[in-house]
């Protein structure tokens, strides 16, 4: 079972204005992989610190295999999921982000504007999603498949992609 963090960041949503659509749609879908288990929620407003020490508290913990942020990657001067992001992260791994825009624009243009990251803190992968629930959700579908190998090799479960191919 893989543990998950969801961190909705959303100003109006964190004072009680708006309500976390997003936040509940991910959560419902990555449980109904059957591997994943949201173990921690939290909604917070659209701020930089705040962001960051929730992602190292979440990691640093050990208990998290996954988070996933929602909200914050576009180009709003209030967006600031990504540098918050890049400042806590050890080694990104960009691959899982520039998948997501090159499916994502499959189906909305648009989507190539987005700044999301995603990345490794100790053992944990973080990865940034939309605001949006069609667009988090359909962002998430494009690669769940394949998180739970890379959360193995973080915990020392899977043997490198070498040996798989043996």
């Amino acid at each position: 079972m893989f543990n998950v963090a969801i961190i909705t960041l959303s100003d109006k949503g964190s004072m009680g204005q708006r309500e976390d659509i997003t936040g509940k749609k991910l959560t419902e879908f990555v449980e109904s992989q059957g591997e994943y288990s949201v173990k921690y929620y939290n909604m917070i407003p659209d701020d930089k610190e705040q962001l960051k020490s929730e992602i190292i508290n979440i990691c640093d913990d050990g208990n998290i295999d996954l988070i996933l942020t929602n909200g914050g990657t576009g180009f709003s001067k209030r967006d600031i999921t990504p540098e918050a992001t890049k400042e806590v992260i050890e080694r990104e791994i960009p691959g899982i982000s520039e998948y997501i825009r090159m499916k994502s624009a499959q189906i909305i243009k648009r989507a190539i504007l987005s700044r999301a990251v995603s990345g490794i803190r100790k053992n944990t992968i973080i990865i940034n999603l939309p605001g949006s629930p069609k667009g988090a959700i359909e962002s998430i579908e494009f690669v769940i498949d394949i998180l739970g190998h890379g959360i193995e090799i973080l915990r020392g479960d899977a043997a490198e992609c070498a040996n798989d191919r043996k």
